[in-house]
């Protein structure tokens, strides 16, 4: 037998899960409570009514800073901007941004005054009110 299969063999599948746990460390949050959510699950402790994501919300306060804020580097990617670093938005995006706004205000009064055609939906309405505004 190879040297892996003798060391599944002598730990038991029970043993290869606490085993996986230190690579996932590196993954992202995700990842590491997902594996936790189906073992919570499959041994029966989660609480009940409790849906995945209270889990994720649970287990992410739980993980330490560094694994939450930092996910696993893939071979290849560029450097990630700094945490918190925004970029401004263009002329474009604020044009769109504050039509969109407009727009929203726009259903709201027209939906209160009972304006808006039957079966008309917001993306509907957002798509017209966004050429007018142009």
């Amino acid at each position: 037998m190879t040297m892996l299969k003798t060391a599944t063999a002598a730990i038991g599948i029970a043993g290869l899960g606490m085993l996986a746990t230190p690579a996932l460390a590196a993954d992202n949050p995700m990842k590491i409570c997902g594996a936790k959510y189906r073992e919570a699950k499959t041994a029966g402790t989660l609480p009940a009514g409790q849906t995945w994501m209270q889990f994720l919300a649970q287990c992410r306060g739980t993980l330490p800073k560094s694994a939450v804020n930092e996910p696993a580097a893939v071979s290849g990617d560029k450097p990630a901007a700094p945490t918190g670093a925004k970029r401004p938005r263009s002329a474009a995006q604020s044009a769109t941004a504050s039509r969109q706004h407009e727009c929203g205000n726009q259903w709201k009064a027209d939906k209160a005054a009972g304006k808006i055609a039957p079966g008309q939906t917001w993306p509907q309405y957002w798509s017209a009110c966004n050429k007018r505004l142009k």
